[in-house]
């Protein structure tokens, strides 16, 4: 178990059962990008703000600076350079407002989240999917499609793990069920992830 999830659980004890999925979590999202796959991150209302704080937090510096070395952009001035920092493909499809009010509209809302997982996930990405009752139709829907499309599937989900659950290669199954303490307790969990998988790639 790594340092990260040991302080998770110094801090949140209550997470402790979930703690092995905590780090397998950690070790797929690490995985994905050494193969140079992508993260794209699905939910709904908190559960998207969730997914648009972890794209925060590992397309930038999150707890360490990461400096752009000189020979990642060459062309660049030594004073842009110094003001640009290391990131991860990170694809929160929360966003895309022009694409998903036009689906929402024309198509079907029960697949918004599907129909982007069809167009930008790719076989070695992992959908990482957040539903405090894993049962929001719309990530269900996109779990399916990226398990067609060879991608694996992440979810972090309230105690019932709802029909997410099991369609996710690791499923997060926080010890709380009601909706506003569910997401209390995806936050430590997803910045343990976020912590975890910054300092295996940038060391500074």
């Amino acid at each position: 178990m790594n340092k990260h999830v040991e302080d998770l659980l110094a801090r949140r004890p209550e997470l402790a059962p979930c703690a092995v999925d905590v780090a397998d979590v950690c070790g797929a999202v690490i995985d994905c990008f050494e193969r140079g796959g992508k993260l794209l991150l699905c939910g709904n209302g908190g559960s998207a703000a969730d997914c648009e704080h972890i794209a925060g937090e590992l397309l930038k510096g999150f707890l360490k600076k990461r400096p752009v070395p000189a020979d990642e952009c060459p062309s660049l001035d030594e004073e842009t350079l110094g003001k640009l920092q290391m990131g991860l493909p990170v694809v929160p499809l929360t966003g895309f407002p022009a694409f998903n009010s036009a689906f929402c509209n024309d198509a079907d809302p029960d697949l918004v989240y599907a129909q982007l997982t069809l167009a930008l996930g790719r076989p070695g990405d992992i959908l990482f999917c957040i539903s405090t009752s894993g049962n929001a139709q719309n990530v269900v829907a996109a779990a399916r499609v990226a398990r067609s499309r060879g991608l694996a599937v992440v979810a972090l989900t309230g105690a019932s793990g709802g029909a997410l659950a099991p369609l996710a290669d690791v499923a997060v199954t926080v010890p709380a069920d009601r909706t506003h303490l569910a997401q209390e307790l995806h936050l430590p969990v997803y910045h343990c992830i976020c912590a975890a998988v910054e300092e295996h790639f940038f060391k500074e």
